[in-house]
């Protein structure tokens, strides 16, 4: 079955709406000046050109592997494994078990425009929200961090999307069917997912998605 594009959708079909994470509803603020000021301190100087290519570097590593971050422990490995990944890439000798927490706590993240307001009249609307999302443990953590936790009733961490089953496990703990649900997202995994968990679809922004629901 394939996810219905979202043009105009009327509140009365749906018991809920499951959220991506970055790019939908937080972005990552420009972490170059704070991983120089970390590097600093550790007596490593490399230009602003040089860190942003090793954290897109880093990123690269990561992305495929968010669903390892699973548990403390492993979330641990995967940040020191990033970390050094991130090292590696800008040729500074540092130890990634020690630098990791420094690395992880330059990175900072930032509400999108329009969210809360969007999560405001979702709500209103009496519909459940979940966030499903291709992330590692941390991303409950993150949002509390700013401000979004208390939105939803449930947050998948590690979804492995375009895979549909970060969102069927999402529905099944709010006891929603996919034909009563639509997910909102930024990408084409997001897209996929929803089309084959059997949801509607509406790619963000949020705002914009949200005022197609009527």
């Amino acid at each position: 079955m394939g996810a219905v594009a979202v043009g105009r959708v009327k509140a009365g079909e749906l018991d809920a709406v499951t959220l991506d994470a970055h790019g939908t509803l937080v972005r990552l603020a420009d972490p170059v000046q704070e991983l120089q000021k970390v590097l600093a301190e550790r007596g490593v100087e490399r230009t602003p050109e040089v860190v942003l290519a090793g954290f897109r570097t880093e990123v690269a590593h990561y992305a495929p592997r968010a669903a390892e971050g699973h548990d403390e422990e492993s979330l641990k490995r995967l940040q020191q494994d990033c970390t050094g990944v991130f090292l590696r890439a800008i040729d500074a000798k540092l130890d990634p078990e020690e630098f990791a927490p420094a690395y992880v706590g330059a990175l900072h993240f930032e509400v999108l425009p329009g969210v809360v307001e969007s999560l405001e009249r979702l709500r209103a609307l009496g519909l459940e929200l979940a966030v499903v999302a291709n992330w590692d443990l941390s991303l409950r953590g993150l949002l509390e961090e700013v401000g979004l936790a208390r939105y939803f009733t449930v947050v998948v961490h590690a979804a492995r999307k375009p895979a549909p089953d970060g969102l069927l496990r999402a529905l099944d703990e709010i006891n929603v069917s996919p034909a009563r649900a639509l997910h909102a997202g930024d990408d084409s995994a997001d897209e996929e997912a929803a089309a084959a968990a059997g949801m509607q679809f509406a790619r963000t922004p949020l705002a914009k998605a949200v005022a197609s629901i009527r």
